[in-house]
């Protein structure tokens, strides 16, 4: 049989980055096949290559042993491929039946195709149990609900052969497993699935084969059956991984932060925080567990100073932050700065970059006091040098301070945000989703410079909805359910099944 995609001796370059180098594999049809490498590795760029989003420099592409000149993603879509971006593309005040129909109307008829498409998607939810109601406004759904309404499109195009670009990035487990069960059913279907991800287990999961890239070129290609975890990560990042990162014994200092009976409601009067209490002392790290949705976010906010509590009170060093007699949160970010207060948000796209400003802009954005002359002027090479130092020390690739920081993969833009707020010195961390959609060998750099500050006597609060860097990271954990805190417990008293109910709600007693 003709596999369903064969990428031969594939090269693209952006200016002086060689994104891909000769890369050339093919895959099975009817497969779920796993392309995975670090950040930077290439697998976006060759995906969107296949999708027409980029052109090739020089390669060639056959879809169904087939030549193909794939110019654009119209030309793509004509041929049956589909793609699900890891930044979802979807109008979020529309409809699904909207979002679907959009680049798709068919001409000025509108009301008369917008019932035979409504038919046509529930058909395709009933048959791929993907469970989506095509006259849901898109911002009244889950993140896992708007994936599969990614998907939804793409099927309703005919797609037979399905990119999707780190699926389960912003996916809670039980959102994860209803995917993989939807995938499944794909491949029973006789679809092809091109899956990009870094979570290893998720490869050993659900993939049949697995490609490993790594800067720009292949450099492994095996079954899933035949390879282990590993091997893959040696592949990947062309080092063992360690598996226990060295960390000084637990050893907490002075009372840092202390939250006193913390209350959030929003517009409507609904509770988002209730009687939230706990206390984080200097050299301890202190993670939040939970279901993604459960407050986690309010509450960094609150502490960050993005928004204003209800009620409740905060103290930092000893002193109340301050929130009252307030109307909004306008300038309180600076001031919390000031304190001593550093932030890396969980959605960096949003909060954390400016995509169309450079790296260097970007490693001084919220500390640009600091770099400013005795005229008040910017000190431009002070702003050089401190970033050519962080970029060093934190590995950001391509080591261009220049570049756009848009077109960093995903994770060094998190090294990036990592790395302004660790050179500001902060007393206390506020870290959200500190390895969403990154790399194993980037999740080791990062854990190390977070257990690096730790040990140096920063105290750090961290919300993770991967419960195994919450066991790697943690001296305390918090676990959350329903704008609640189930449960306050120690390290060693970690279990996945017990932290698993106070998740769902359930009390530690």
């Amino acid at each position: 049989m003709q596999p369903a995609v064969e990428f031969r001796n594939i090269s693209k370059a952006f200016g002086a980055v060689q994104a891909n180098a000769d890369v050339s594999f093919a895959i099975a049809k009817g497969s779920i096949h796993g392309v995975i490498g670090e950040n930077g590795a290439g697998k976006s760029t060759l995906m969107s290559i296949l999708y027409g989003y980029y052109n090739a420099d020089s390669g060639q592409v056959l879809i169904d042993g087939q030549p193909q000149d794939i110019r654009t993603s119209h030309e793509a879509i004509a041929l049956g491929i589909g793609m699900v971006h890891q930044h979802f593309m979807l109008v979020e005040n529309m409809t699904v039946l909207d979002n679907v129909m959009l680049g798709n109307e068919g001409g000025f008829k509108l009301a008369a195709k917008r019932g035979a498409v409504e038919a046509k998607l529930r058909e395709i939810c009933d048959r791929y149990r993907l469970d989506v109601d095509p006259l849901a406004t898109i911002h009244d759904l889950s993140v896992g609900a708007q994936q599969r309404v990614e998907i939804l499109k793409q099927i309703y195009r005919s797609a037979n052969i399905l990119i999707l670009d780190e699926p389960t990035a912003v996916l809670t487990a039980q959102e994860t497993a209803s995917l993989f069960e939807i995938l499944r059913l794909f491949k029973e279907q006789g679809k092809t699935i091109i899956l990009i991800t870094h979570k290893l287990q998720e490869i050993m999961e659900i993939t049949d084969e697995v490609t490993v890239m790594r800067a720009g070129r292949v450099v492994g290609a095996v079954k899933t059956a035949e390879t282990s975890r590993e091997e893959l990560a040696n592949m990947m990042v062309g080092r063992p991984i360690q598996s226990e990162l060295p960390r000084a014994p637990y050893n907490p200092g002075a009372e840092v932060l202390k939250v006193s009976n913390l209350q959030l409601q929003d517009a409507n009067g609904v509770a988002l925080l209730s009687d939230i209490d706990f206390t984080l002392r200097a050299g301890e790290v202190v993670a939040i567990a939970g279901v993604s949705g459960n407050g986690q976010s309010e509450l960094l906010e609150i502490l960050s100073g993005m928004r204003l509590p209800t009620s409740g009170k905060v103290e930092f060093v000893g002193k109340d932050l301050p929130y009252t007699g307030r109307t909004n949160a306008d300038g309180l970010p600076a001031t919390f700065r000031e304190l001593g207060i550093g932030h890396v948000p969980e959605d960096r796209l949003r909060d954390g970059v400016i995509k169309d400003f450079s790296v260097m802009q970007n490693t001084v954005f919220g500390y640009q006091d600091k770099v400013k002359n005795r005229w008040g002027l910017f000190d431009y090479q002070k702003i050089a040098q401190r970033c050519a130092h962080l970029m060093t020390a934190f590995d950001v690739r391509p080591n261009n301070p220049d570049l756009r920081i848009g077109l960093l993969s995903g994770g060094n833009q998190q090294k990036v945000v990592i790395a302004r707020e660790v050179a500001a010195k902060p007393k206390l961390m506020l870290v959200g989703q500190p390895t969403r959609g990154v790399d194993i060998g980037t999740i080791e750099s990062i854990h190390t410079q977070l257990l690096r500050l730790r040990d140096e006597g920063v105290a750090i609060l961290l919300s993770s909805v991967e419960l195994e860097e919450v066991r790697a990271l943690a001296d305390r954990i918090i676990v959350m359910s329903g704008g609640r805190i189930t449960g306050i417990l120690p390290i060693d008293e970690f279990d996945t099944t017990r932290i698993g109910l106070m998740m769902g709600g359930m009390h530690k007693h």
